[in-house]
């Protein structure tokens, strides 16, 4: 089978840790088997190397602006195929699709299993995913669907109402509603309905004939290019309610969306986080710390308290799925991964005419900023820690504690970290954007 693990949102709903550059389920708040930080993501890749599912390729689906997480947390041997622009589930898929058929050359036969990245579940659920695969393969039903027994009314969700009868664990789907209204979803979950786990099998074929019937592509670059033609919709409203041949295999196991902060709270192995958090007399309060500063909470109770470069989140649990509206709009991300490491934003300054802003950056042994130069704006790079080899118009040389390094606009440069190397950065110019980055090959 072949995998498309989605990677989307905004990151909106577990803001200040989580934001446009870095989503929920790049958050290492979790942990693994041995106790050590984990995202949701590499969670979710773990278990599916665990699995023992044989996978002909496994591809992440993702925005552009993923992909330098995605290759920092999970290594860069990981295949992504990205979005040209952020879009719903529904040209993200069609697009993953037209990637295995004409640059993997998969076969229309070959099935295909859409799963989202950023679940909370347990090993059972990927036994699902094969017993998923194995009817799809078998062409018992044009798409196969995950089913979820509904433990609430919730608008959150697709509704999958079954007809009767089952047959090897598959059961065929009468009827499909995509977030019904309450009044609508307590019905149907009175006649048995399920919710849909947002996890889509198919043969590859029936994904290319939607994509036919839609774009007529020629190519995958054809696709990309057109990218924006495609409905703006979820697979879920474009597809699934509207397809007739359609089943569902059940999941009666641990299965979790992490989207708000109360609901991950639930699955944290500790109240506090962080560094420098103090706590008296607290209850049912987990504190989140990401600054260098101290967070102290006194006789607190169901508070989820998160502190990061972004903000700071002080919220009573019950009302944290709320949080997404009172979210500050149009500000650049303070802090992000990168697939050399990470840097985050410690102060931004507007000058009567120009602009300054400094960052912190962390490089990971052997990784390396990519050769570039910048039209408008200087920088200044400070060693703090570390040894780096440095690249200046063509002209290598070594760097260590305390160098200074003086980059005028126009110069490219680019710098190695021989050990771990941290540095601070001053941008001065009139434009400090991600955006004013021109980038050139260099082979170290």
């Amino acid at each position: 089978m072949n995998i498309i693990l989605l990677s989307g949102g905004s990151g909106m709903r577990l803001w200040p840790l989580s934001t446009s550059a870095r989503s929920k389920q790049f958050l290492k708040l979790l942990q693994d088997e041995n106790g050590r930080p984990e995202s949701m993501v590499q969670r979710v890749y773990r278990q599916l190397s665990n699995s023992g599912l044989e996978t002909k390729h496994i591809l992440m689906a993702t925005a552009a602006a993923q992909r330098e997480a995605i290759y920092g947390q999970l290594g860069k041997q990981v295949e992504i195929v990205s979005e040209p622009e952020r879009r719903n589930t529904f040209p993200a898929i069609l697009l993953s699709a037209a990637y295995l058929y004409f640059e993997k050359k998969c076969s229309p036969d070959e099935v295909v299993v859409v799963m989202p990245v950023d679940t909370y579940t347990e090993p059972a659920y990927f036994d699902v995913l094969r017993q998923m695969a194995q009817a799809a393969g078998s062409a018992r039903a044009d798409l196969i669907l995950m089913g979820i027994k509904p433990s609430e009314v919730s608008e959150k969700y697709g509704y999958m109402l079954p007809k009767s009868g089952e047959s090897d664990g598959l059961i065929a789907i009468d009827r499909f509603v995509e977030k019904p209204a309450a009044a609508l979803a307590k019905k149907m979950i009175a006649g048995g309905a399920m919710w849909n786990g947002g996890v889509f099998a198919f043969r590859l074929g029936f994904a290319m004939k939607i994509a036919e019937e839609s774009l007529h592509p020629q190519s995958f670059a054809d696709i990309r290019e057109r990218y924006s033609e495609l409905p703006n919709e979820s697979f879920d409203h474009a597809v699934a309610e509207k397809t007739k041949s359609i089943a569902m295999v059940p999941f009666d196991g641990l299965w979790k969306d992490l989207g708000t902060w109360n609901t991950l709270t639930e699955e944290l192995a500790a109240n506090r986080i962080g560094k420098a958090v103090l706590s008296e007399d607290t209850r049912n309060t987990h504190v989140i710390n990401e600054l260098n500063i101290p967070v102290v909470t006194l006789g607190t109770k169901d508070l989820i308290v998160a502190a990061g470069y972004d903000g700071i989140l002080v919220a009573d649990k019950a009302k944290s799925a709320s949080l997404k509206k009172y979210v500050p709009q149009a500000r650049r991300p303070m802090y992000e991964e990168r697939r050399w490491g990470e840097y985050c934003v410690i102060d931004s300054t507007e000058l009567s005419d120009t602009a300054s802003l400094t960052k912190h950056l962390f490089l990971k042994t052997g990784a390396s900023i990519s050769y570039q130069r910048h039209a408008k704006r200087d920088e200044i790079w400070i060693v703090i820690d570390g040894e780096g080899e440095l690249v200046l118009d063509g002209h290598r040389s070594r760097v260590s504690r305390q160098d200074v390094v003086r980059i005028e606009k126009g110069r490219l440069h680019a710098i190695r970290a021989i050990t771990d190397l941290q540095m601070i950065e001053v941008q001065i110019g009139s434009e400090l954007t991600e955006s004013d980055i021109e980038r050139f090959d260099w082979r170290w």
